[in-house]
């Protein structure tokens, strides 16, 4: 099993880093043909990407974080993010 994050943004990855969670894989993108049954994969991925995950067998968590209005298109850092209750939700996602 292998718990992969994937995030471009270093505020994310900082984030993650302050968590009480191993992370055995950081990458900027998700190749899908890398994710095996029973990977846990934490990031923001498009739909299509996290429903792919799940159809492999493995577990999807969004990094889920209200972003304010004037935030939206701007890095955040790590505090920005605990300040806006940024967490991990788990998904299952799957393609009608």
């Amino acid at each position: 099993m292998t718990v992969w994050f994937i995030s471009r943004h270093q505020g994310a990855i900082d984030w993650i880093a302050q968590q009480s969670i191993h992370i055995d894989r950081f990458e900027q993108h998700l190749d899908i043909n890398d994710i095996q049954a029973d990977d846990i994969v934490i990031g923001t991925l498009p739909i299509h990407l996290a429903a792919q995950v799940c159809e492999k067998g493995a577990k999807f968590y969004f990094l889920s974080v209200n972003v304010a209005k004037e935030q939206r298109g701007k890095e955040l850092t790590a505090q920005q993010l605990t300040e806006q209750s940024c967490s991990l939700q788990p998904f299952f996602i799957q393609k009608l």
